[in-house]
Formats: structure tokens, C-alpha cells, sequence
């Protein structure tokens, strides 16, 4: 997901397409927060591990 939003803010930024750096953010930061609690140990839905 945090490679997804780099892609798409890469591409937002070449392009010059805002919607697609919007998405990339919030993709970086949703990817970034979900392997944070993974890594602490915490289940993510019905998985042990996130990454």
C-alpha cells in the first residue's frame, strides 16, 4: 500500500494531476499506520501480520 501511494504520488506529481497526490497521500499514511500496528503485534482484521 505505502509503494502504491508512492507510485501514485509520483505520478500525480509528473502528470500534474492533484486527485492522484491526494490519493497518494492518503494511501501512504493509511499503509504507514497499518504496518506500525502490525508490527507492534496487534491483529489487523483476520490477519496476525501486516506487511
Amino acid at each position: 500500500m505505502i509503494i502504491l501511494g508512492v507510485v501514485l504520488l509520483i505520478l500525480g506529481f509528473v502528470f500534474s494531476i492533484s486527485i492522484l497526490w491526494t490519493i497518494g497521500i492518503i494511501l501512504i499514511v493509511i499503509g504507514a499506520i497499518l504496518w506500525l500496528l502490525g508490527s507492534m503485534g496487534r491483529a489487523i482484521g483476520p490477519r496476525s501480520h501486516y506487511w
